[in-house]
């Protein structure tokens, strides 16, 4: 039987308090994106240099009959209660520090911070099918060069209602300010390679997606489809990570995706980005596409 009762809501971030607090952004000193050195072993300075470490053994530094690892690195287990009881072997656990891991994505955007306190011209607007934003002042008057570097830095929040603004907000100023675009493209560059650093899949889909609305604003229209070739010299900023996750997709054999429409396969929506930034990125945009994620072929025919 289904449980009823209210459930307690989930706070991700214990420096978030309740609808009516403030978020403590001082107390927040993780680095978004940032990860944390693999533990491992000294690096031996004599692999890279004519120079050898070398130290003074003791009488206990030199290995005694009976105690050496007989060329393991491991010491073989030893089965002490007769030859019927199983011999326990201890599993290694699982990396945590590998390339597809979510990093730190501590909640102290610039989206939060003016939200929380009151600097910015929108407000939700609770529909009955679907909320939107109700913009206080006319988005085609708005400086884009304060506004939207703002909402793009909050498309790594995870909680609401922070990551419905940030969502909305730079659909809404893509759509009705296209021909302001353009020169606030170099701002929008930081934020999205911090997003991306998260390696958070939410964040990654949500991004993708938004870097097709950014490609695409300008299209057909008075700007001429430049924002596609504008995008072209930070791809080694923001290519990167794409990389990592372009395979990655979901093996149904012959079974049926029924999520398809929501578009969260994030090898597929990666395929289809790099496509957009080619499609609309000019002549150089396959070479530099290639020379960071080599499994990319070209889908434009010169």
């Amino acid at each position: 039987m289904t449980d009823l009762r209210l459930q307690p809501r989930r706070k991700p971030f214990k420096e978030t308090g309740s609808a009516f607090d403030a978020t403590d952004m001082a107390s927040i000193t993780v680095r978004p994106g940032g990860h944390f050195a693999s533990p491992g072993v000294d690096v031996d300075a004599g692999g890279f240099s004519g120079s050898k470490k070398t130290m003074n053994k003791g009488t206990s530094g030199f290995l005694k009959k009976g105690t050496g690892l007989g060329g393991t690195v491991v010491p073989a287990k030893i089965n002490t209660e007769g030859p019927s009881s199983p011999v326990a072997t201890k599993k290694s656990p699982k990396n945590p520090f590998n390339a597809f891991a979510p990093r730190a994505n501590p909640p102290n955007t610039e989206l939060r911070r003016f939200y929380e306190r009151g600097d910015l011209p929108i407000q939700i607007d609770h529909g009955g099918v679907a909320n939107r934003l109700a913009w206080k002042v006319e988005i085609q008057k708005l400086d884009f060069h304060h506004y939207l570097p703002i909402f793009f830095d909050g498309l790594r929040e995870v909680e609401q209602p922070y990551a419905f603004v940030a969502e909305q907000a730079v659909l809404d100023m893509l759509e009705a300010g296209y021909m302001k675009v353009l020169p606030v493209i170099p701002q929008l560059i930081i934020p999205i390679k911090t997003a991306l650093n998260t390696r958070d899949k939410e964040v990654i889909v949500k991004v993708l997606k938004i870097l097709q609305a950014l490609v695409n604003c300008d299209v057909d229209r008075d700007g001429g489809g430049l924002i596609g070739q504008a995008l072209v010299p930070y791809y080694r900023q923001i290519l990167p990570v794409m990389n990592i996750f372009v395979n990655n997709n979901e093996n149904l054999g012959d079974g049926i995706d029924y999520s398809q429409r929501k578009r969260q396969n994030l090898g597929e929506l990666i395929s289809e980005t790099l496509e957009q930034l080619e499609i609309h990125g000019g002549e150089d945009a396959f070479i530099n596409i290639k020379y960071l994620v080599p499994t990319y072929q070209s889908v434009v025919v010169y």
